[in-house]
């Protein structure tokens, strides 16, 4: 379920009777990237790993790439379990047993009717309790400016020298904290604080975007970098609320912050450091 929503991913843990595991499930599930990480993926390799030509074999090399990093994020997955399991939440690995229930005519209107309510406007409810206040934090550092430069590219030029650190620069990784309400918005943020502009807003196609990366330094290592990072790095608002309902502990929601951004900063800084060797 965390392919299309992490926070979908997190309630459907109530499933899982072991307590521990259950946890272990709800800690690794932002390893597995969502709707909203998919279009930053996709984004980023057909702009610099197979071009924006048409073509079936552009199109195989771009789902073979896609599916590469999808299988990093689970593996990531298994990895990260593996050391809880051995660390923080040890325990004896209990068996999973599927009964089937005996075959009932379906329900479509009660099936329709309790997904709204038990799905879709819990998760609706808790982005809306984020979204808010942080699209008006955006709009502020947009459009306050000191000394002729906005407030966002002040944030940018601060967290720049450790953002080169990790492949990146200081406004893509701002744009990953602003990004935190939702992941769909990283991309729109970068072009906004690059184009200097006051809101959030998309190119017409990928190559006046690839054209706009380049000019800023982008490079493959950037490009790379940013897809894992991408990967790998803190729930959004939503998942993170839905952490805290779902375990009721401060505890276990700051781990599911700090753990996968641990993992890829870590990533990042020695996948930058590696690669930068051969240039």
């Amino acid at each position: 379920m965390g392919f299309g929503c992490n926070a979908a991913g997190i309630v459907g843990c109530r499933i899982i009777d072991s307590p521990r595991e259950r946890l272990l499930a709800i800690l690794t599930n932002n390893f597995v990237p969502c709707n909203g990480r998919f279009p930053t993926l996709i984004a980023i390799i057909t702009m610099f790993f197979v071009g924006t030509s048409d073509g079936m074999f552009s199109s195989i090399l771009s789902a073979l790439l896609l599916t590469t990093f999808i299988l990093v994020g689970v593996l990531m997955t298994f990895a990260v379990t593996r050391l809880l399991s051995n660390t923080l939440l040890k325990g004896v690995p209990s068996s999973f047993t599927l009964e089937l229930p005996p075959y009932r005519k379906p329900q479509v209107g009660k099936v329709i009717i309790r997904s709204i309510f038990d799905r879709t406007l819990f998760v609706l409810g808790r982005a809306i309790i984020v979204a808010a206040p942080a699209g008006m934090i955006i709009w502020l550092m947009a459009n306050i400016t000191i000394g002729d430069t906005s407030a966002l590219n002040h944030c940018a030029e601060f967290l720049n020298p450790f953002a080169q650190l990790m492949g990146l620069d200081g406004v893509i990784l701002l744009a990953f904290i602003l990004g935190f309400p939702a992941n769909e918005i990283v991309i729109p943020i970068i072009i906004m604080a690059y184009m200097a502009q006051g809101s959030i807003l998309e190119l017409d196609n990928l190559v006046q975007m690839k054209e706009l990366f380049v000019n800023h330094g982008w490079t493959w290592i950037t490009a790379i970098s940013t897809m894992l990072f991408s990967l790998m790095h803190w729930p959004c608002s939503t998942t993170l609320l839905t952490i805290k309902k779902e375990t009721n502990s401060w505890k276990w929601t700051v781990l599911a912050v700090a753990i996968p951004t641990a993992i890829g900063i870590v990533f990042c800084i020695l996948f930058a450091s590696v690669a930068n060797l051969f240039i």
